[in-house]
């Protein structure tokens, strides 16, 4: 008999990559983990992927590992196998929805205003997990960057951004984000649209955003966050293409494994404070 209470949305998890997928299974074990009861399966994707054949062994057997009812391993590689009822109907038993990473403009060219996407923002209102590594977790959002060069990002012009999959509003993810010094694209994007956080995932780290727009962060690496919104100056309105960027107060933030921030309050919460904030929803 179905539940006569609405049932809460479910979380996203958004991983900068190089998780571990062999060993303690770190932070995919808290994505399994939070995937609603009585879903036991999980759907890999692995539209991103330039490999899909090599990825996703990987992730069966881990998702199997911690006990996966069933990993259904989907390597669509184009719109018709996106719009097909099959894939829906996994997407749609699934308790876990999970991106690989790979190119993050093949995502969402094959997967926009798919069935497939239309399957899981329907199965992420349920109460279901979507959880996106690298290119699967910086297409999550509603904007998404896809191309510029860490070493010359602050420059007009010098990141390019697009639609992502509209998975969660106000949020800028960046992938790979210390590994591959990349503080200055998340910089030039809180000049360019202050109101959104930029939010750089270190690999082997996550974020888990709560239902309450309150993120956690997970896993053994460093979240960074950088606030424009209190942002006192910028140049780039006045600057030709490829001239160098000024930016006046940005406030950055380093999570680690525990911590947490209030997007809509921008506030930092420290462990104690984060699970304050969580405890309704636990």
């Amino acid at each position: 008999m179905a539940s006569q209470h609405p049932v809460a949305p479910g979380r996203i998890v958004a991983i900068g990559g190089a998780e571990d997928r062999t060993s303690d299974l770190e932070i995919l074990r808290q994505v399994f983990a939070l995937a609603p009861e009585g879903y036991g399966e999980v759907a890999v994707i692995a539209t991103a992927s330039s490999i899909p054949d090599e990825v996703l062994p990987d992730y069966e057997a881990a998702f199997s590992r911690l006990g996966a009812s069933r990993v259904h391993s989907l390597g669509i590689r184009d719109r018709r196998q996106a719009a097909a009822a099959d894939t829906v109907r996994l997407i749609e038993q699934s308790g876990v929805i999970f991106l690989t990473g790979g190119d993050q403009l093949r995502l969402t060219n094959v997967m926009g205003g798919s069935a497939t996407l239309m399957a899981i923002r329907n199965r992420l209102k349920e109460g279901a997990v979507v959880a996106g590594t690298s290119a699967g977790a910086a297409a999550m959002p509603s904007t998404m960057i896809y191309n510029g060069a860490a070493a010359d990002a602050l420059r007009k012009g010098a990141v390019n951004m697009t639609f992502g999959l509209g998975l969660v509003e106000g949020l800028i993810i960046d992938s790979h984000f210390l590994e591959r010094g990349r503080f200055t694209r998340l910089m030039e994007v809180g000049a360019t649209n202050p109101e959104y956080l930029g939010v750089g995932l270190g690999e082997d780290a996550a974020v888990i955003i709560h239902p309450n727009r309150v993120l956690e962060a997970i896993g053994p690496g460093h979240v960074i966050l950088i606030d424009s919104r209190d942002l006192a100056s910028s140049n780039i309105a006045d600057l030709a293409m490829g001239e160098a960027v000024a930016i006046e107060h940005l406030i950055l933030h380093a999570l680690v494994s525990g911590h947490g921030f209030d997007i809509e309050a921008r506030r930092y919460l420290a462990a104690d404070a984060l699970v304050t904030t969580l405890a309704d929803l636990r």
